[in-house]
């Protein structure tokens, strides 16, 4: 298969979101977890700002025989962190629509974060996997394509 990567801008807040969506509900859905309070609306508006911002960057992944087709995308912010080296590449978000996960897109998709953080001289990149034993095979993708686990747990207080 054949697909064409392209850096977001606003614009394609639309398209970014309608994915965090479906990957926001696919965990929800496996994990019996309470759903994210996400609105689509709310979803797109977010991340026109964050990009227009230039708090947030995206990579969205479209099928090269159609190029309207959005079949994967990873968000990144930019943060600092002493234990790492300094400036470090976060993945916010990263999905590949489940038809086409055992196609190589997102082991592409990550060459292509890795080629951005290069750009940007990220000492790393850093990425919490959705819950486990839920997503084992999250996990395993990612060992697989290069990344360590390095302890810990993703943790959250809403304010």
């Amino acid at each position: 298969m054949k697909v064409e990567f392209t850096h977001a801008s606003a614009d394609d807040a639309e398209t970014i979101a309608n994915l965090v969506v479906e990957l926001t509900n696919e965990i929800s859905e496996l994990t019996d977890a309470k759903p994210f309070n996400i609105s689509l609306t709310d979803t797109i508006e977010r991340c026109q700002q964050l990009l227009n911002d230039g708090h947030y960057s995206g990579l969205i992944a479209y099928d090269g025989n159609d190029n309207n087709k959005a079949i994967a995308m990873v968000t990144l912010t930019e943060t600092y962190a002493l234990y790492a080296g300094g400036k470090i590449g976060v993945v916010q978000e990263f999905y590949v629509l489940p038809e086409h996960r055992s196609d190589g897109i997102g082991a592409l998709l990550l060459d292509q974060v890795r080629l951005y953080g290069i750009k940007e001289n990220w000492s790393c990149i850093e990425l919490c996997t959705p819950p486990l034993p839920e997503f084992e095979a999250s996990l395993r993708f990612y060992q697989k394509n290069g990344l360590v686990p390095v302890g810990g747990r993703k943790m959250r207080e809403m304010l």
